[in-house]
């Protein structure tokens, strides 16, 4: 991890040779813009301010990131499972993109070694290398497009890095952990069916919709009614373990 200092209002990454060297090893490529890489990289730890005010950090190209990943796997989804029900392919995203799998993607693909922070060894910061793939990503989309950007986190990302059949495997019961949440923060947590389709010799397909305190949250879709539940449970616990 490197560090960050300032000297008469202007920032210095220590190692930034070795930063250059270790980013174009994990890229493959020199990049054209390499200041979207080095900003990427700062955790809001090391954050500095520009004389217009304007605060320096890769919290921006997270959430550009986080939105481009869902694109690249929805799209990669879609065409590896040609068969796949709609709630097959939503469950299998999340299960990619929540935080622990991308915590450790990032950390598998030696994410770790690039990011400038001021945090000492003795600290952890969640979601550290996860938030720093997004942002990786978001800045990769800027410099290069999205079919580059696609090749990249397919490729030197997931099958290199991620066992997606291990993935698939470990089942994980989201509709516990959204009740244990809410019992914990002493929320209400209601799950309502909002559509059912089908019957008659036609597949059924339920559609819940999950609302926290009376809140809509997230929706989900399934063959069963406990199926569309734990979709629900899951895109909303995605959206919770981001705050």
């Amino acid at each position: 991890m490197f560090l960050i200092t300032r000297k008469k209002n202007k920032t210095f990454i220590y190692n930034r040779s070795e930063f250059r060297t270790r980013l174009k090893r994990l890229l493959g490529f020199r990049p054209q813009n390499l200041r979207l890489y080095e900003m990427a990289f700062i955790h809001r730890s090391a954050s500095y301010t520009l004389p217009d005010g304007i605060k320096i950090n890769n919290e921006r190209l997270e959430y550009l990131g986080d939105a481009i990943i869902d694109s690249i796997l929805s799209d990669y989804l879609f065409h590896l499972y040609p068969q796949a029900t709609e709630g097959f392919l939503t469950k299998t995203r999340a299960r990619i993109v929540n935080r622990e799998t991308l915590n450790h993607l990032g950390l598998s693909m030696g994410l770790d070694k690039l990011i400038v922070s001021n945090l000492s060894p003795s600290d952890s910061a969640r979601n550290l290398y996860g938030n720093a793939m997004e942002a990786l990503v978001g800045a990769m989309f800027i410099d290069k497009g999205f079919k580059r950007t696609r090749r990249f986190f397919i490729k030197k990302g997931l099958k290199k890095h991620l066992d997606l059949d291990a993935v698939l495997s470990a089942e994980t019961d989201y509709k516990s952990l959204i009740l244990e949440y809410c019992q914990k923060n002493r929320q209400k947590l209601n799950f309502t069916l909002q559509e059912k389709k089908g019957g008659n010799g036609m597949h059924q397909q339920f559609k819940i919709t999950l609302a926290i305190n009376n809140e809509p949250v997230a929706q989900g879709e399934g063959t069963t009614k406990k199926e569309a539940e734990q979709v629900a449970s899951m895109n909303a616990w995605e959206k919770i373990s981001k705050t």
